[in-house]
């Protein structure tokens, strides 16, 4: 990373505060040009629940004060109850936090340092009210940087996948719950800072209760869906994600379904800032922007409009690793998307496992066709899955595959004869049974190499009960065929020639997806099933002639002083003298000093997700984030706790929250909650 300090404006930096209509106080971080006053700049919002003054300054720093620099201001707020700003939060994306994002849009309009035009830029949860605000069509709002963002709460975040609820659900009410437990400064605030932690305490809530509380697609997921009418959208809009991200399929989704100004950058990166990206290659993404704020914002002609729609990291082959610094591969583009230059390869299922390219001269017999297969996956299945979302990239990235295959069933290709490459979203049609009325199928695109290391290269799931409808999904009938389509998330790789093309079925996915009531057998008709690639040949001349993207660079970091390094491990436990397996997953993020405001920061977070053999009523999920905060005498703790089990009916939750001034607990509280399962 190269670090800039020499921009074309000099900068200075600001806290205030933003008096809302109903007298809340958000608070607010500036970084603009110190000669703005005289000669404005549109502005940069960045509006989150992630605290600006200590958890994220010294991202924000390097962003809004590199933006700054080339004639913008930076803003970053904290969202109403987070960080030093008044009130409560009390879930995400309610129409409060909508509605205070337009008045801060507002405010900024109004600012004799800003020319009135604003765009808004933010990774997850800022990437998704940057749209649903774009949704409202604020006029101060020109454009949109959205990453790591969805259009559909429901379909596509990290509560649900294909109708089935998904691990990361626990795992992120858990980041949530602990983050809804942080004080006020009480150098910015003065002596509310109490008060104020003491009612963001008694009154956040127990957000996993809420999300469980809708299971399918209903009103309360719709709400903060742009999906729901892309035509709300009226700004340009760049759409930003990597493939090791949970959010990689949004960015596809919004390219075909908005009808303005767009664009589209997907790399090999994980939930990250691209300039920050892992697996690399990381690139010069705060340039990449300036480009878009410069057209938009200035009305200067950068050329970026001229480029292709979408540009795409095309992988190439790697062995399997929960860990990767880079990811090899090259950029291509397209045009438009969808993008007639994509093409289905298809390929069908055989009852001897093979997967054939579904030509006639490839025809398997009729008999062998028409033999059924079936599966029953034991619940170590997903062992080696990594998460849903990979927010770090090492180490919670897929492993070896090969292990999992041992509970699938699995289809796979002869070594292909020449490479092949993708590009889009790979589909899978099954004429599938279940002996249940309640199932579940997970599907994963395997790489297999030369010496049988297995890549997993995408996957899908799908709640069986929503083969029609997520709003209203109906169990099945037992034994009874049907035919079903699932997606597999969104990928560009490429397969190179002497490797084979596997697909893995099983009927369980865990932790990465919470398993069906009882253990359910899948039979599968292979003459109905087919695999569907998105196919794309290489172009070398038209990609050669693609501009690169600058290496990353970035303003001065803040200064830091480190006490005790980050370390994460994941560790399988399998016990078999109980007959028990457990996922641990510890990311101790250590412990620094933000030298500039003189205080000391901690946390440590723990996820275990355990079953006993064949055991579903024996499936929990158990997080513990611990927190504190430190000058001189001044010392907060906090330590949650949540506990989620399951039986063939219920979801039982219990929770605790203990607060400490000192060595003094201030406030404890528990929860003991049993939510109805709903075909899930």
């Amino acid at each position: 990373m190269r670090i800039v300090s020499d921009f074309p404006r000099d900068v200075q930096e600001e806290e205030d505060w933003i008096t809302l209509a109903d007298g809340c106080r958000l608070g607010v971080r500036i970084w603009r040009p110190v000669d703005a006053d005289s000669d404005p700049v549109p502005a940069i919002l960045e509006y989150l629940p992630y605290r600006k003054r200590d958890l994220t300054a010294m991202r924000d720093t390097q962003t809004h004060a590199y933006w700054a620099g080339h004639g913008y201001a930076g803003v970053r707020v904290d969202m109403r109850g987070c960080g030093d700003s008044d009130g409560v939060l009390t879930d995400e994306y309610l129409q409060q936090e909508l509605d205070d994002g337009v008045e801060i849009l507002h405010w900024l309009g109004r600012q004799p340092w800003c020319t009135g035009d604003v765009g808004m830029v933010g990774i997850s949860w800022g990437g998704f009210n940057g749209l649903q605000i774009a949704a409202l069509q604020p006029p101060e709002l020109k454009a949109v940087i959205t990453l790591c963002s969805t259009d559909d709460r429901y379909a596509d975040d990290i509560h649900h996948m294909g109708g089935c609820l998904l691990g990361d659900n626990l795992s992120w009410a858990s980041t949530m719950f602990d983050a809804n437990t942080c004080p006020p400064d009480p150098l910015l605030v003065g002596e509310r800072w109490r008060e104020m932690w003491r009612q963001r305490l008694e009154h956040s809530g127990l957000w996993l209760a809420t999300w469980l509380q809708h299971q399918r697609r209903d009103d309360y997921w719709k709400h903060g869906s742009v999906c729901e009418d892309f035509s709300r959208i009226r700004c340009p809009v760049y759409a930003v994600s990597g493939w090791a991200d949970g959010y990689c399929n949004a960015v596809f989704r919004l390219l075909a379904g908005l009808d303005v100004p767009r664009k589209g950058l997907v790399g090999p990166w994980a939930h990250k800032y691209p300039h920050l990206g892992v697996p690399g290659p990381a690139i010069g993404f705060l340039q990449e922007s300036l480009r878009w704020w410069d057209h938009w914002l200035k009305g200067k002609e950068t050329g970026i409009m001229e480029e292709p729609m979408l540009r795409v990291w095309m992988q190439a082959s790697v062995p399997p690793s929960a860990r990767y610094e880079v990811r090899p591969g090259r950029w291509v583009s397209e045009p438009c998307w969808p993008s007639p230059r994509i093409l289905p390869r298809h390929f069908r299922l055989t009852s001897g496992h093979a997967l054939l390219p579904d030509s006639p001269d490839a025809a398997p017999t009729a008999a062998e066709d028409e033999t059924p297969l079936g599966v029953r996956s034991p619940l170590s299945v997903g062992l080696h899955a990594g998460k849903w979302c990979s927010y770090n990239a090492p180490p919670d990235l897929p492993h070896d595959q090969r292990e999992e295959d041992g509970g699938a069933l699995i289809f796979q290709t002869a070594a292909l004869l020449e490479a092949l490459e993708i590009c889009g979203q790979p589909l899978v049609e099954l004429d599938i049974e279940a002996d249940q009325p309640v199932a579940m199928v997970a599907l994963r695109l395997i790489d297999i190499a030369e010496d049988d290391k297995a890549t997993r290269i995408s996957y899908g799931l799908l709640n069986l009960t929503h083969r029609d409808s997520d709003e209203f999904p109906q169990p099945l009938e037992p034994g009874r065929r049907y035919r079903v389509r699932v997606p597999l998330k969104h990928i560009a790789q490429n397969f190179p020639a002497g490797h084979a093309i596997r697909l893995s079925l099983s009927s369980s996915y865990w932790p990465l997806a919470w398993p069906s009531p009882v253990p359910v057998k899948l039979t599968v008709h292979p003459t109905g099933c087919r695999l569907i690639l998105p196919g794309r040949e290489p172009r070398p001349r038209e990609e050669a002639a693609l501009p690169p993207f600058d290496p990353p660079e970035c303003a001065p970091p803040l200064a830091r002083t480190l006490i005790q390094p980050s370390q994460e491990t994941w560790r399988v436990i399998r016990d078999l003298a109980n007959d028990q397996t457990t996922l641990e997953v510890i990311n101790d993020e250590g412990s620094f000093r933000l030298d500039d405001i003189d205080l000391e920061l901690s946390s440590r977070v723990t996820e275990r997700y355990t079953y006993a053999y064949g055991h579903y009523d024996s499936l929990s999920g158990w997080t513990e984030w611990e927190r504190s905060f430190r000058r001189g005498d001044w010392v907060v703790r906090s330590l949650t706790r949540t506990l989620m089990t399951s039986d063939a009916d219920n979801f039982r939750l219990r929770a605790t929250l203990d607060a400490y001034e000192g060595e003094s607990r201030v406030f404890s509280r528990s929860w003991d909650e049993e939510i109805p399962r709903d075909l899930v």
